[in-house]
Parts: structure tokens; sequence; C-alpha cells
């Protein structure tokens, strides 16, 4: 069943025609990932799904719902969460805000228990529950923005680079916390520009090439795929 469904969207900055007819689907309970190079369009469809940006044409739908007519600010109630590129957690506000804020949809007497659940599921967070987040090391701010997105408990999270800065050691911490996410039940949406990372975790991909969707398939198979491998796997 289709979770979410992206039909034929057009996206514009001002005159820049940045998304060009767009159309794929995640399914509950799958891994996907949209992989291509910088200026894609990849964070811009993101950005469309979120309903940060809205699209010219075409359609976002969600658990069966068409989101254009909803406010941005309501799409998390709906189930959806955005972990942006580039972290942006709070950075003036400690480890424990940062969670809270991510919670603001849900019913205060269910914050502490998420919160637990978090602190459980990233115990270095624990640790630095009371530090200010701008002073955590990357890795640290990257688990503090994807934890500060699950505080929704989306239905659908979105995750967008989050390798990026981050160590060889990291990424490969953060792609084992991306697993188990999905192995726990969480649908995942990924944006990542290390391809052989992510097409070695997702269970479908997309390949989209100057705001077209130029191939996809099986995350394996692409994985294979001679043309996917001289252009993003370097081989």
């Amino acid at each position: 069943m289709s979770l979410l469904k992206i039909d034929n969207i057009h996206v514009f900055y001002g005159a820049i025609h940045a998304i060009k007819g767009v159309s794929f689907e995640v399914h509950e309970d799958e891994i996907v990932t949209l992989i291509g190079a910088n200026g894609a369009g990849k964070s811009t469809t993101l950005n469309t799904i979120a309903g940060l940006l809205r699209p010219r044409s075409g359609s976002v739908t969600f658990d069966g719902k068409n989101l254009a007519s909803v406010p941005t600010n309501k799409i998390v109630s709906h189930g959806m969460a955005l972990c942006p590129e580039g972290r942006r957690i709070f950075q003036q506000m400690t480890v424990r805000e940062n969670l809270e804020m991510g919670g603001f949809t849900r019913p205060d007497k269910e914050i502490p228990g998420s919160m637990d659940e978090m602190f459980q599921r990233f115990p270095r967070l624990k640790e630095r529950e009371k530090q200010i987040a701008g002073t955590l090391s990357g890795g640290e701010q990257q688990m503090l923005a994807m934890a500060r997105a699950l505080m929704s408990k989306p239905k659908l999270l979105m995750l967008d680079e989050p390798s990026m800065g981050l160590a060889p050691i990291l990424v490969e911490q953060i792609f084992e916390i991306i697993k188990e996410l999905h192995g726990s039940g969480t649908t995942i949406l990924l944006v990542e520009q290390n391809a052989q990372m992510a097409l070695s975790i997702a269970d479908r991909a997309y390949v989209l090439e100057t705001g077209k969707i130029t191939m996809e398939g099986k995350a394996s198979d692409l994985l294979h795929n001679d043309a996917v491998r001289k252009a993003y796997l370097g081989s």
C-alpha cells in the first residue's frame, strides 16, 4: 500500500524549473532512497513533500490525503517528519528542549515516554541531555535532529543528507541507526549523496537528474547497474 504518492509535480524557484514532472511512491515499511548529484533536485523534492515549497502542478498524497490544502505547520500532525539537510537543530537550546520541540504536536502526557524512548535509542543524547545543542559534535547533532523528528511519532520519516559532513565511522553509525528505525517499523524516505550506503540499505531507489527521475528499481539492482556505478559509485 502506498503511504506516500507523488504524482507529476512541477516546482519552480521564480523562473527556474527545478522539478520537472517527478512521480514516485513510498510504500509502508519501506526504505526508499532518492540519489543524484548536487543540484539534481533531491532536497527540493523533500521540501515540497513537507510543504515548505508548493508545486505549481501535480499532487502530493500522504496516507490517502491530498496535502495541497494542508497548511505547512499542520503536515507534521498528519504523520510526516522531515530531518532537514544541515540538521537545523535549535543551537541555543539544550538537547532536552530540542526534543520537546519535536513533540509539539503530541499530547503533553505522552512526551516523557517518547523522551525516554529517544534516550534509549540514542544513549549519547541522554549523556548530553542538559548540554546546549550547538556545542555537540556533528554526529551528535545529527542524532539529535533525527531524534527530534521521531518525537512526533511519524508514519514517514524523511531524512535529507544525514551523512553530510560526518567522518566515515560516524556515517556507518548513522546508517546503522536508520536500519534499526526501519526494523522497528518506521517507513523512511532517504535523500543521500552517499549512493553506495543509501542503496545498500534501501528497498527501492530513484535516480534524480536535473529535476527528472531517470531511473528507478530495486535498490540492490541499481547498486549493480553499470550506469549508476559509473555516475554515482565511482566505479
